[in-house]
């Protein structure tokens, strides 16, 4: 294995591990809210958390690179702010990664906040824990394992990313370069040894990913 693929490989193991860590710091709050509420607006943030899952991540990876753009809202609030505006640069794969994950560390984490249902939070709110000390000390503890698998498949979800990581970051070697990007490049350079030890190496990680979530769903039904 060359420099060149190293560093991407580096390159797309930081890159899951900041997003998986964002995902579970947004996600978790905003699961907990899709669990427990009863608001007209759960139908609608539900669809737009979930609809990575059904769009081309070309299709997401458009918009996204049209808002972080000069003419977009994001863009032109980077440039006000007098920083980089986001397309071609590392936070730029950051906040596209963090979208087009969002639903596999969501609906793990809702269902299992969803399979707690109301029992164990009313038990604490009659010894007077607040709402507060229930999510901290009940809830999480609780859904431990939807949690595991969240950011098992945030992780895992990141690093076979493609489509939404060439839109916006396109094939810029040590600065945007991811894993799935460079095996397309040796692909289109007809480097095929090169691109088997990487595609290779991504399959063994795939398999491990599914036998450590089913091993772990013997043991739990909220995995």
């Amino acid at each position: 294995m060359d420099a060149s693929s190293l560093a991407a490989v580096w390159l797309t193991v930081k890159l899951a591990t900041l997003v998986t860590a964002l995902l579970l710091l947004v996600g978790t709050p905003l699961a907990w809210w899709l669990a427990r509420t009863r608001s007209f607006l759960k139908g609608p943030v539900g669809a737009v958390v979930t609809l990575p899952l059904v769009l081309p991540p070309t299709v997401l990876g458009f918009y996204l690179l049209l808002m972080m753009g000069p003419y977009g809202p994001a863009g032109r609030l980077m440039e006000s702010l007098g920083l980089e505006r986001l397309p071609f640069t590392f936070a730029g794969l950051v906040v596209a990664s963090v979208f087009y994950s969002l639903p596999f560390v969501v609906q793990p984490i809702q269902n299992a906040f969803e399979a707690i249902g109301k029992r164990p939070l009313e038990a604490a709110a009659s010894l007077r824990a607040s709402p507060w000390d229930s999510f901290f000390t009940v809830a999480l503890p609780l859904a431990r394992p939807g949690l595991f698998t969240a950011a098992i498949l945030g992780f895992a979800h990141t690093v076979g990313e493609f489509g939404v990581v060439l839109m916006i970051g396109g094939n810029i070697p040590g600065k945007t370069q991811v894993l799935s990007v460079k095996i397309f490049d040796y692909v289109e350079t007809m480097q095929y040894a090169q691109a088997h030890w990487l595609a290779g190496g991504m399959v063994c990680f795939c398999f491990l990913v599914l036998l450590l979530l089913y091993g772990s769903r013997k043991k739990s039904p909220w995995v």
